[in-house]
């Protein structure tokens, strides 16, 4: 029996020899040095990028542009003359220094002058600045200072979240164009104010504390008529907290915030027409706007021939454009934007109304890419769709009605990354589309105020940034401005990121992500995983242009981890099938792509171990990372969970109801990280802060007693008095400690020595 035992313990030793000699050696125990090093990245890659992306400040339409350089000798300044093509420093930075300590008493160095918001003349005779909270100006004769009048010094306000709720009873009268009337709210009800005589005449009799009028009201342009809305208030939706370490005092306080949740009443409103002449009211019929989301927009045409709003029927599903005849009241449906799933209006909408023609240029997704689109404001008939094909508007940037054609930026268009953005240029009808934007890379574009030159800053995540000179009638390059060398940037040993392209679910759709490598990394190991998530379908948030540091993912891979971000199905910019996997599935999240995506990554680059995957974010990145653990728990391990709305009913109407829809229906408690709570598998550390009026923090004390009613392990961080975010600094080095206990399966510094 006991040489049984002793044959079988020597194979079991022979394996385990044969094994260790063949095996990737596993990243080992980050020591302080590693964190050390994680915490002085910012500061070890700061200013070491020179001639970076050109900012220009246009000086008026002079065909000339100001903008700052960061070089090695400091901070220099250029004038680039669009017309010629040349490039000029600005102005004497020594001669400067010398007149501002003469003037101000403090010695200052050429490359560091501590002035800002510096604005040329047109005869580039002088320019202005700010310093000290003055108003400067130097005149470049001969660099004479004088300081001007004192502004408010600039403080950062408080981060505060708002959800638009606005006060329609502020009661604040409205003049009237022409300055002869003051409209106001009296009484519920609508009263205009001769200025001549302050005689008082009342145009509405149906307000009342039930219905009121709102005091939000609009002149026609000839001020012979106006709109004001009827308001029907709805019950308000105010949630509470206990701030439990004030610094202004010992005992705890007490909050209450307005904040409206799925399936909470709203308000509605109806716009009502009134003649000031015949001091009469025109009823405008409100049967075209049942179940509102939202009514505003309110727009007199130039003619004061009528007036449009915005009808958004509640649940995001239509979306209409109404125009309301100022003769007779009479409505009609100019654009009638429908989806089956939803209308990205939060996101997406775009409207111009042409002033030299009864037309619209309207944004739509109906043909499954977000285009731009001519309508006739007169008939509500489409003249024709101005942009088409398999890619997306991100954005006009100028509408040329003298032309007829439209300055606008796409992605999608160009071969490869289909995140790029290109800036286009395009006629009304849809011909003469020309792309005026060249480089592999995503685009960042400013225009001159007269639009005959743009400057065209581009890069990759991996790629220093270049900026040229452009003309914007074609795109011909002008000239060179500057090309960012990123050499002491590489010195320090930084790794940036890599671009990184799979197929998704259906194999067929590519799906990209970057990847983060340590400083120190060594592909002969095997690294853990970790994913950056934030799956908000508003967006997409893959880093797509040049940064010496990706801020969180580099100082984590620092740790001994390799760490990924990606965009998954169900996040925006890309076609409406791609986007419309969110419908009524938050909880998706575009796992079945990320998955793919990291198992892709490691079959190209073994030393990733896929045994080994943790996953973090806040905000619907929080809700994001605890659902992996809930319905992923065979590929996600580990789980950090900031700021989440872990279930979307307790979370923001309007981003909520835009993807879950309405009215509330069962795919809410589907999708609830609360209600699944009990399918918990793996490490969760679930972060709270006290303060959060983005995502309320309630949400996250309900999966934590879930969690204990399932009999779950997890861990929880509370942070006093901190708004919406991570944890701050503590909750930053608490996530670092997470990974590193559950994925590296080691322990952090005892930080109670340090």
């Amino acid at each position: 029996m006991s040489i049984k035992l002793i044959s079988m313990s020597m194979r079991s030793l022979l394996k385990v020899i044969v094994f260790v000699a063949v095996a990737p050696v596993l990243t080992g125990q980050p020591d302080t040095a590693d964190y050390n090093r994680a915490d002085r990245l910012q500061g070890l890659v700061s200013g070491k990028v020179f001639y970076g992306n050109v900012r220009p400040t246009w000086i008026n339409s002079t065909g000339m542009f100001l903008y700052e350089s960061t070089t090695p000798g400091g901070i220099q300044y250029y004038i680039v003359n669009a017309v010629t093509g040349t490039k000029r420093v600005a102005f004497d930075q020594a001669k400067f220094a010398e007149a501002f300590e003469k003037v101000t008493g403090q010695k200052v160095e050429p490359g560091k002058l501590p002035i800002r918001n510096l604005v040329f003349s047109e005869r580039l005779v002088s320019f202005s600045f700010n310093y000290d909270n003055y108003n400067w100006i130097c005149i470049l004769r001969n660099y004479r200072l004088i300081r001007g009048d004192r502004y408010p010094e600039r403080t950062r306000p408080e981060s505060e979240w708002s959800w638009g709720f606005r006060d329609e009873l502020r009661n604040t009268p409205v003049m009237s164009p022409d300055k002869n009337w003051m409209a106001f709210i009296k009484n519920y009800n609508v009263y205009i104010r001769s200025n001549s005589d302050n005689r008082e005449y009342q145009l509405s009799y149906d307000g009342g504390t039930g219905e009121y009028y709102s005091s939000y009201v609009y002149w026609s342009p000839d001020s012979r008529k106006l709109v004001a809305c009827r308001v029907r208030p709805a019950e308000k939706h105010i949630i509470h907290y206990i701030e439990s370490s004030p610094e202004e005092q010992l005992q705890p306080r007490y909050y209450s915030y307005e904040y409206q949740k799925p399936g909470d009443a709203v308000p509605q409103f109806y716009p009502q027409l009134f003649d000031i002449t015949e001091k009469r009211h025109i009823r405008i019929d409100d049967s075209l706007i049942p179940n509102q989301y939202s009514v505003d927009e309110i727009r007199w045409s130039k003619d004061a021939g009528f007036f449009t709003y915005e009808y958004n029927k509640r649940g995001h599903q239509v979306y209409q454009v109404i125009k309301a005849d100022a003769a007779t009241g009479k409505t009609m449906v100019v654009i009638n934007e429908t989806s089956p799933t939803f209308i990205h209006y939060s996101g997406k909408r775009y409207r111009y109304d042409l002033e030299k023609s009864n037309e619209i240029i309207w944004a739509s997704e109906r043909d499954g890419w977000n285009h731009l689109y001519l309508y006739d404001s007169e008939t509500g008939k489409v003249k024709n769709q101005i942009t088409k094909g398999e890619w997306v508007i991100r954005g006009v940037i100028w509408v040329d009605e003298n032309r007829r054609q439209i300055l606008f930026q796409a992605s999608g268009r160009e071969p490869g990354d289909p995140y790029f953005i290109h800036a286009y240029r395009i006629n009304f009808d849809g011909t003469g589309l020309r792309r005026l934007t060249d480089g592999y890379g995503n685009h960042e574009v400013s225009f001159s105020p007269d639009k005959r030159f743009f400057v065209d800053s581009w890069s990759t995540v991996d790629t220093p940034p270049v900026s040229v000179l452009r003309d914007a009638e074609d795109g011909r390059l002008i000239m060179e401005i500057e090309k960012a060398d990123i050499s002491r940037l590489l010195a320090t040993g930084i790794r940036l990121p890599e671009s990184f392209v799979a197929k998704g679910r259906d194999g067929v759709t590519d799906i990209w992500g970057i990847i983060v490598r340590p400083m120190n990394f060594d592909p002969s190991k095997k690294y853990p995983v970790i994913e950056n998530i934030y799956a908000g379908p508003h967006s997409s948030f893959v880093p797509k242009s040049f940064r010496p540091l990706i801020t969180g993912m580099h100082q984590l891979a620092e740790l001994g981890f390799i760490v990924v971000q990606i965009d998954g199905m169900g996040t925006s910019n890309r076609s409406k099938a791609f986007h419309d996997v969110a419908w009524k599935n938050l909880k998706d999240a575009g796992f079945p792509d990320r998955i793919r995506w990291i198992k892709a990554a490691a079959e190209k680059y073994p030393y990733i171990d896929t045994t080994r995957v943790g996953i973090y974010g806040t905000s619907a990145g929080g809700q994001n990372a605890a659902a992996a653990l809930l319905f992923h728990p065979g590929f996600y391990k580990v789980a950090v969970a900031a700021s989440g709305c872990h279930d979307n009913r307790m979370d923001k109407m309007w981003w909520n109801e835009q993807f879950m829809g309405w009215p509330v229906g069962p795919e809410y408690a589907l999708s609830s990280n609360v209600e699944n709570a009990w399918r918990l598998k793996g490490r969760l550390l679930l972060i709270n802060p006290e303060m959060d009026k983005n995502v309320d923090p309630s949400s996250t004390s309900q999966m934590v007693n879930a969690l204990i009613k399932a009999n779950k392990e997890f861990d929880y961080l509370f942070i006093p008095g901190a708004g919406h975010s991570s944890g701050g600094a503590y909750g930053e080095r608490k996530k670092r400690d997470f990974f590193v206990k559950y994925l590296l399966g080691t322990d952090s510094p005892d930080w109670n020595k340090y």
